[in-house]
């Protein structure tokens, strides 16, 4: 009989990749579910969140809904600024992503493949919207990528591949994925999984991904 399989909520996803972000860090969220993490790290962790648009020190949203409708992240979400924090022109700000000065950016994703190629621009359909953002800028000027995403697509197709069939974002430059079933590596070996959700398989998963993966717990 098949265990039943817990998977992981948007907030929780983005609170397991905010445990695992390194005291010191500087981070550049990406739209959607890495913009949840602001609100998920851990009591006392030292950690500067940057946003593309601009802000460098970057809260949390505002709590009681007394938002500053001129201070948003790059979703377009009311945010709030930490003591010491920044605001600058996209130009400063893409220089900081584009010169080395991110130690890691978290991104969403359409596919990423078993080498760590991102896709997560375009998905070609008649009626999507390209929207590549500073996503190019940050996979190539960040120290590590991690990608955060549910493991499967609405239509129950694989998001880690063998080979991203959408347009590239950048090859061979994510360092993890985070799923709401899993954390992956990107190593040299392969896709080593280093977390599965409670009642998960090392099958199971294998069968929702279309990429071959390396049991690297433990």
């Amino acid at each position: 009989m098949r265990a039943n399989i817990r998977r992981l909520s948007r907030a929780e996803m983005a609170a397991k990749v905010a445990n695992d972000i390194p005291d010191g860090s500087y981070v550049n969220l990406g739209i959607g579910i890495p913009t949840l993490i602001s609100k998920c790290l851990p009591p006392g962790r030292d950690v500067i969140l940057h946003s593309e648009n601009g802000i460098l020190g970057m809260g949390a949203a505002p709590a009681g809904g007394a938002a500053d409708l001129s201070l948003i992240n790059a979703s377009k979400e009311p945010v709030t600024l930490l003591a010491g924090a920044s605001i600058t022109d996209h130009v400063t700000s893409f220089a900081m992503m584009r010169g080395g000065h991110i130690d890691l950016t978290v991104l969403g994703a359409f596919q990423v493949s078993s080498l760590g190629d991102l896709a997560n621009w375009d998905t070609g359909a008649p009626d999507a919207i390209p929207a590549v953002g500073g996503a190019m800028d940050l996979v190539v000027g960040a120290r590590q990528v991690f990608v955060v995403m549910e493991h499967v697509s609405k239509a129950g197709e694989p998001k880690i591949v063998t080979e991203c069939t959408y347009p590239l974002t950048g090859a061979r430059v994510v360092d993890r994925i985070y799923t709401d079933c899993a954390v992956i590596d990107v190593t040299a070996q392969g896709l080593a999984v280093r977390w599965m959700c409670e009642g998960m398989s090392f099958e199971r998963l294998q069968s929702m991904t279309a990429a071959p993966l390396l049991p690297g717990i433990g």
